[in-house]
C-alpha cells in the first residue's frame, strides 16, 4: 500500500481507503448501496488491514447513524490501527436546529458520532456540505474548538464550491484557527468537473482530495455496456436520479476506452478507473465502497501498477468535455491560466 500526506498536514493516509456507506442499510436509499452488519464488516476490515488500508470513512447521515455504529463495533479492539473519518451537516431530526453547521448542531452531532463510534476522538471530521445560513466564522471557530479539545484531529469539508472552500480557509487563516486539510469530492472518469476549479484550488492551498464514488455512482463497474440493460443488482435502479447525471453516449464512450485498456493490461474496468484517479493531482486517497469481499478484493487490485502515459491520454480524451463558463474562456489563454493536468 502507498501512503500519502493528507493535503498540507503531516497525516499519512493510505492511497485507497474504505467507505462504510454500505454498512447498515436502514433506509431505502442506503439499502440500495448495501446492508452490511457487524460480522461481515469485521471480515471486510480484516481484508483492509491486511492490504494496508488505514483510513475508514463514514458519516452520521449514512443509514441514520447505523453505519457509524457498525464501524465502531467492527473496529473494537483495534481503534489504534485505524483513522476514522466521519461527517455532519445533513438532518438528524425534525427540529429546526437538527441540521446544518451551527455551533449547536455540530456540537450535538460530534458527541453523537463519538458515542456511536465508541471512541474519544475522530481523526478527520468533515462538514458534509456548505451551510450558507450559518456565519463561516461560527463554523470555523466551532471546528477549531473541537481540535483544541482533542475530540477531532483534522478538519475537512465535502461538496463545497470553490468560493465556499476558499472563504473558509481565508477566515481560518485570519484568526489563526485550524484550516481544512482535505476536501471529500465526487471525481471519476465520467465526472470531471472537479478539475475545473476545485483541483487548482487544492493545489494552491494544499487541500487534499478524498474521492467518493470513484466508479461514477456505480456506472464504471464493468457491468454497463451499450445496448444492454442494467444488471439485476445495481443501485442505479433506485438511485440513478439522486446521483450525478451521466449522459448515456458519453458513458459508453468512456467505458469503451476503458475496455480497450483492459484488454491491453488484463485489469478490470473498476481497477483501471481507480488507478487513473490515483495518478491525478491533489488526490490523497480514493474511497472504496464494497458490498462484499469479492468487490473489495477486486477494487484493491487497482494499486501496485501504473497506467502508461499513452493509456492515460486515451482515457483523458474519452472523458474530456467542454467546461462551463468561465472555465472554457480561461482555457483559451493557457499561457496565463495553465490547466492543472
Amino acid at each position: 500500500m502507498e501512503y500519502r500526506l493528507l493535503g498540507g498536514s503531516g497525516l499519512k493516509v493510505s492511497a485507497l481507503s474504505f467507505g462504510a456507506a454500505t454498512f447498515g442499510g436502514t433506509n431505502e436509499f442506503f439499502n440500495a448501496w448495501g446492508n452490511t452488519e457487524v460480522d461481515e464488516a469485521r471480515r471486510l476490515l480484516d481484508i483492509c488491514f491486511e492490504a494496508g488500508i488505514n483510513l475508514f470513512d463514514t458519516a452520521n447521515g449514512y443509514s441514520d447513524g447505523r453505519s457509524e455504529e457498525v464501524l465502531g463495533e467492527a473496529l473494537h479492539g483495534r481503534r489504534d490501527q485505524a483513522l476514522i473519518s466521519t461527517k455532519a451537516y445533513f438532518p438528524t431530526g425534525p427540529g429546526p436546529n437538527d441540521r446544518g453547521s451551527s455551533r449547536l448542531h455540530l456540537t450535538r452531532a460530534l458527541e453523537d458520532s463519538l458515542r456511536r463510534l465508541n471512541t474519544d476522538y475522530v481523526d478527520i471530521y468533515h462538514l458534509h456540505g456548505f451551510d450558507a445560513l450559518t456565519p463561516i466564522e461560527e463554523v470555523q471557530e466551532t471546528l477549531n474548538v473541537f481540535v483544541r479539545e482533542g475530540k477531532v484531529r483534522y478538519i475537512a469539508c465535502s461538496n463545497f464550491s470553490g468560493w465556499h472552500l476558499m472563504k473558509s480557509l481565508a477566515i481560518a487563516d485570519r484568526h489563526g484557527w485550524t484550516r481544512f486539510v482535505a476536501h471529500q469530492v465526487y471525481y471519476s472518469l465520467v465526472g470531471r468537473e472537479y478539475e475545473w476549479e476545485l483541483m487548482p484550488l487544492g493545489m494552491d492551498q494544499r487541500v487534499g482530495a478524498l474521492v467518493w464514488s470513484p466508479l461514477g455512482w456505480g456506472r464504471l463497474t464493468g457491468k454497463i455496456r451499450r445496448g444492454k440493460p442494467l444488471p439485476a443488482q445495481s443501485r442505479l435502479h433506485k438511485t440513478a436520479d439522486m446521483g450525478p447525471p451521466v449522459p448515456g453516449e458519453y458513458l459508453y464512450k468512456v467505458v469503451e476506452a476503458i475496455d480497450e485498456i483492459a484488454a491491453e493490461t488484463g485489469k478490470t474496468v473498476p481497477q483501471i478507473a481507480i488507478n487513473w484517479l490515483l495518478q491525478r493531482p491533489t488526490v490523497s486517497s480514493v474511497i472504496l465502497g464494497a458490498r462484499n469481499e469479492e468487490q473489495l478484493r477486486q477494487n484493491l487490485g487497482a494499486i501496485g501498477w501504473t497506467l502508461s502515459a499513452d493509456q492515460i491520454a486515451k482515457l483523458d480524451a474519452a472523458g474530456s468535455i467542454t467546461p462551463i463558463y468561465p472555465y472554457w474562456h480561461q482555457r483559451n489563454f493557457p499561457e496565463r491560466n495553465p490547466p492543472p493536468v
